[in-house]
């Protein structure tokens, strides 16, 4: 079998989309199992790779979520607001960078010790996205804020 690499021609790019994130529909040709080449086209929204960390209290077994609105849940029948662990997209930094930031600005937090637990692709039909998975621990003292987010970012 011919590395993926090989066995993959793309043929046309189109931006759909550059509002938000970006939108693209590509047209590609496919070399299948059985050697013949196959035209395919998909379409992928290109959000940058993100971070998301569980904050766990080891002694009184209690966690740190957030509660956000969430527009597509909105549109998808749901009140939109969503109970979710702190996350963020990357925007250049490292992904412990990044969520010891993120976790400070959702929820007023400031962590030390974080562990990388795993990295996935969310949605890998559509979406571009890898997500890398933290833990860490916290307590009553590493409060340092109220949290909330950024209010440029509808919160707060």
């Amino acid at each position: 079998m011919n590395a993926t690499e090989n066995r993959v021609r793309i043929i046309e790019t189109k931006v759909l989309s550059d509002d938000w994130y970006v939108l693209k529909k590509t047209t590609f040709d496919y070399l299948r199992r059985d050697n013949v080449w196959q035209r395919q086209s998909r379409e992928t929204y290109d959000r940058g790779n993100g971070a998301t960390i569980l904050l766990f209290n080891r002694e009184r077994h209690t966690v740190v979520l957030t509660r956000q609105f969430r527009f597509p849940a909105f549109v998808n029948g749901h009140d939109g607001m969503l109970i979710e662990a702190a996350a963020g997209l990357l925007d250049d930094a490292s992904p412990e960078e990044r969520i010891r930031a993120e976790v400070e600005e959702e929820t007023g937090y400031r962590i030390q010790h974080v562990e990388k637990v795993f990295e996935a692709f969310m949605s890998p039909g559509s979406v571009t996205e890898k997500l890398f998975f933290f833990i860490a621990d916290y307590d009553a003292e590493s409060r340092i804020g109220k949290g909330g987010g950024l209010k440029d970012e509808g919160r707060t």
